[in-house]
């Protein structure tokens, strides 16, 4: 394994950290959340169009880059360190894999084109708006109960006789899902005897399909919920019997090794503003970051951002590790942001100052793909490290 970037991928970073320090201050973050996208489709345009971050991950056959989950991190982590409100996450970290994994391939060469030139978002929709669940992050998604079951609980899907689908039902918490173009549903068919999980795409305009975007902890994470009443659908993928909870599985891993390189971006920026601060915040005739009680606390911090950073960079290597990589970065970003507050003093808790963005950032995603014990528990749980590893999951006790 050779750990240096590359000339492109060293290019990619530099690039958007600078459009990113001109276009994705504070001011323009808080404005960007105020509107009816949730982002500012402006810069979102640049940044599809100039540097083509959407195709990054995507084949060069669809318009893409053709690059790999590292390039996507290294964009990531320079979104997070900004706080950046994009669509970037749910269209290209969660829908574009599922659809590259699931889709035929007419779907993938009417939809894919579109998603790498930005003219078409997407994002994912689960019932019971547990995403970690779903990705297989914190829990065996085909063991887990995330999608409802049955002949009730989350949603149902019939087909409409004529080679289409409806969907009835509703999905909480869905990442850009008040401003998505497309929507990956995931959803039951079959009835209570033959029940299976599915993934479908319902277009923005369909007809009985219903978005109301939330208040959300994070304004920079918008959330939606969705809700369909016999909404038109198309099946992704052909219904073969294809594993769609373990290309669930599959996205989730790749896609928790660049949600860790965006915590940690995250987690960096609040440790940059933060020694900033107290290099020019004066106390008793001298600058607080002197003091060598600050210097420990700073120091410490350094460690654990640096450290998260080897694990998401690894994880973006081997996305194997990318749950456990997830789990170092959120909790990076948590302690560093909650000292990011103590360090600023009375200043740090105003509404006026960006520290309490980066603790809702960390909070928010934790909320979202967490929480950090489950992340580990599960990955521990599937190591074996708790016991014999069965069919029905981990054994937990002393193995002997």
């Amino acid at each position: 394994m050779d750990a240096a970037f590359t000339a492109e991928q060293d290019e990619i970073r530099r690039t958007l950290r600078d459009l990113l320090t001109k276009r994705g201050g504070p001011g323009e973050v808080r404005a960007a959340v105020r509107t009816a996208e949730g982002h500012d489709p402006a810069l979102w345009h640049r940044l599809a169009q100039e540097l083509g971050l959407p195709g990054l991950a995507i084949a060069e056959e669809y318009g893409g880059a053709g690059c790999t989950a590292t390039e996507l991190a290294l964009a990531c982590e320079e979104t997070g360190r900004a706080l950046l409100p994009s669509p970037l996450l749910a269209t290209a970290v969660l829908a574009a894999p599922l659809i590259t994994a699931l889709g035929t391939p007419e779907q993938r060469a009417e939809l894919l084109p579109r998603i790498a030139d930005g003219t078409l978002t997407a994002t994912l929709a689960v019932p019971g708006g547990s995403m970690a669940a779903a990705l297989g992050l914190t829990a065996d998604n085909r063991a887990a109960a995330w999608a409802g079951g049955g002949r009730a609980g989350g949603i149902q899907a019939r087909p409409d006789g004529g080679g289409g689908w409806r969907l009835y039902g509703e999905a909480d918490r869905v990442l850009d899902g008040h401003s998505a173009g497309l929507l990956l549903v995931a959803a039951h068919t079959g009835g209570y005897p033959r029940s299976r999980t599915l993934l479908f795409l319902v277009s923005a305009e369909a007809e009985g399909l219903a978005r109301t975007r939330l208040t959300s902890m994070d304004e920079t994470r918008p959330l939606a919920r969705i809700e369909l009443r016999d909404a038109a659908a198309r099946l992704l993928g052909a219904d073969d019997g294809t594993d769609v909870c373990g290309a669930l599985a599959d996205t989730g891993s790749r896609a928790a090794a660049v949600l860790a390189a965006e915590a940690v971006g995250a987690a960096a920026g609040a440790l940059e503003r933060t020694v900033a601060y107290v290099k020019e915040r004066e106390q008793f005739g001298r600058a607080i970051g002197s003091f060598q009680a600050v210097k420990h606390r700073l120091a410490d911090l350094y460690v654990r951002v640096e450290a998260a950073r080897s694990a998401a960079y690894y994880a973006a290597w081997d996305a194997a590790a990318g749950p456990l990589a997830l789990a170092q970065a959120l909790e990076a970003a948590r302690i560093v942001a909650g000292e990011a507050v103590q360090l600023h003093g009375g200043i740090g808790f105003t509404w006026e100052h960006e520290a309490h963005l980066y603790v809702k950032r960390a909070a928010a995603d934790e909320l979202l793909f967490g929480p950090v014990h489950r992340l580990r528990d599960h990955a521990a749980g599937r190591a074996g490290l708790f016991g014999a590893v069965t069919a029905d999951g981990p054994v937990h006790g002393v193995a002997v």
